[in-house]
């Protein structure tokens, strides 16, 4: 590592105020005898030791991104506010070595009014969801919030002392493109706002998408400097990349389903619906365009479900969910009410959802398809739903992926569940208590999962839940997240019922067939976990 420089110790004794160098990990490499007048605490102390170390817990991470304000704490254990603006030194490659500065108490009224902007500042910058970045050309990163050791992994130590840093991490296909809108922000002869997409190499070597907001700001006598906002866009545009497959995969899921299509463009709000849609809803000879897309929608559902329906297809718009699923009860001109499954995927353009399309299935009669007691779906609809699902993964990996996306879309898991005592139960406190417990177990059930999921009972006190758009670790830790709620006593009536469960999970990972072959197996690992008091067993 280079040698830093040390300042003439004979000029810094003659100096009145606290001069401070560290290396560029923060380490003190030198005080002068005005630190120990100012601070009270020892030269020789201090020394080797890092200066973060005295300086308030709430100003460290703000220091390290640049902020000259920050509160000191003195011998006395007394926290003061100093000004301490580090000039860097650099090596011949530009890398900082160490930083020097004068260290001053802030006592003017002025000060104090700066103090208060600047923790209004950063309560401010702590509510933001990307990383805020200042610089200058040759200086680098002036400024950078802490939210980039988060996002991509790196230490505001690491990205700030090397001028050249953001440059080297951009991805090569990008770099040339980047670099030009870059240096004409560098030499701009006036003001303005800019934007850029590229792709940045995080610390463990992922790929993050990033949408970069900034600002050129020209000032007379002084070099351009930027600031800017970097946001984490990649699960858009992954979202974007899979709507160029989804052609194939809705082709497939609709080829013999009977299902209804339909096209949403959310620019003009306008909803195109196949003639299959409008028959499923009992609208039929009506015109395929409807102007007003969710005042169409909101119309065909059920008053109480109509919030779940909405919030199902926000959270994807969202970017919380790479595609949404949800069941719902729809008007059907007759007057009768149909269960539909409504599910589809958003196409994205500069991260804003511009367009929907998917379908939608006729689930049939509630009798049919739900349970009565426990309101949730049976099994001719949990096996509905599970063969889609196969159907879809079985697509993903006939294109020859030689890894399928995990948490991708077409990823899932089967979980079987059956409680444990419930035959005491209904033995000891009567068959309405049982009811009541097997109502209580499906509520839980329904809380623990997603809107995209799938919880239906199957027969007795066994239930099925179908999690989709997830990955088998993924998977084993929401099994588990059910096993401990359910193990939690129900209060029925004057009775206190303990009951859990035992769980069987098998993931697609696996690479069975049929809807038997996932049923089987999640049935053999959740008789392992009865057996054996295991809780969770996942099948291998």
């Amino acid at each position: 590592m280079p040698t830093t420089s040390t300042p003439s110790a004979h000029l810094l004794q003659l100096l009145p105020e606290a001069v401070v160098q560290t290396d560029a990990l923060w380490e003190i490499t030198y005080l002068n005898p005005a630190w120990h007048t100012l601070t009270g605490h020892p030269v020789e102390a201090a020394l080797g030791r890092s200066l973060l170390e005295f300086v308030h817990p709430d100003d460290v991470g703000t220091l390290r991104s640049g902020m000259p304000v920050f509160r000191l704490r003195f011998a006395d254990a007394d926290y003061r506010w100093m000004r301490l603006q580090l000039h860097p030194e650099l090596d011949a490659a530009e890398r900082v070595i160490s930083r020097q500065g004068v260290l001053i108490e802030i006592t003017e009224v002025t000060e104090q009014v700066l103090v208060e902007v600047r923790q209004r500042f950063l309560r401010l910058l702590e509510t933001i969801d990307g990383v805020v970045w200042e610089a200058e050309r040759g200086v680098g990163n002036t400024f950078l919030s802490p939210q980039v050791e988060r996002l991509f992994g790196y230490t505001v130590e690491e990205w700030r002392s090397d001028p050249g840093f953001w440059r080297s991490r951009v991805h090569p296909d990008d770099l040339p493109e980047a670099l030009v809108i870059d240096d004409a922000a560098y030499n701009a002869t006036h003001s303005h706002a800019y934007e850029m997409s590229y792709r940045l190499i995080a610390k463990s070597g992922k790929v993050v998408w990033v949408r970069d907001l900034c600002r050129a700001v020209v000032e007379p006598g002084r070099p351009n400097r930027m600031i800017g906002l970097m946001i984490d866009v990649t699960r858009q545009k992954n979202t974007e990349l899979e709507l160029l497959r989804s052609d194939n995969r809705y082709s497939l899921a609709t080829r013999g389903s009977n299902d209804g299509i339909w096209d949403w463009d959310l620019r003009t709000d306008a909803l195109h619906a196949s003639e299959r849609f409008h028959e499923i809803v009992g609208l039929g000879g009506t015109h395929h365009v409807h102007d007003g897309g969710w005042h169409f929608l909101q119309q065909l559902i059920d008053p109480d479900d109509r919030g779940r329906v909405q919030a199902a297809y926000r959270r994807h718009l969202s970017g919380d969910s790479p595609n949404f699923s949800v069941d719902f009860r729809a008007f059907h001109r007759s007057g009768r009410l149909v269960w539909v499954n409504w599910r589809g995927v958003a196409e994205f353009e500069d991260g804003v959802a511009v367009r929907m399309a998917g379908s939608l299935s006729d689930l049939a009669e509630r009798g049919s398809s739900y349970d009565a007691l426990t309101n949730l779906p049976g099994r001719p609809l949990f096996r509905d739903r599970l063969a889609h699902a196969i159907a879809l993964h079985g697509n993903e990996a006939a294109k020859g992926d030689e890894v399928p996306a995990r948490g991708g879309t077409t990823m899932f898991a089967v979980l079987l569940l059956d409680l444990n005592r419930f035959k005491t139960v209904n033995d000891t406190l009567g068959h309405h208590v049982g009811d009541q417990l097997l109502q209580q177990v499906a509520r839980r059930l329904e809380s623990c999962v997603r809107t995209v999921d799938l919880v239906a009972r199957m027969s007795g006190d066994e239930f099925n839940v179908l999690l989709e758009s997830i990955d088998p670790a993924e998977a084993a830790d929401r099994a588990r997240q059910i096993a401990a709620a359910l193990a939690v006593p129900y209060e029925i009536g004057a009775h206190t019922v303990a009951s859990g469960a035992s769980i069987g999970l098998v993931s697609s990972e696996s690479g069975l067939a049929t809807i038997d072959d996932y049923l089987r197996a999640a049935d053999a690992a959740m008789y392992r976990a009865k057996s054996q008091s295991l809780g969770v067993c996942v099948f291998s």
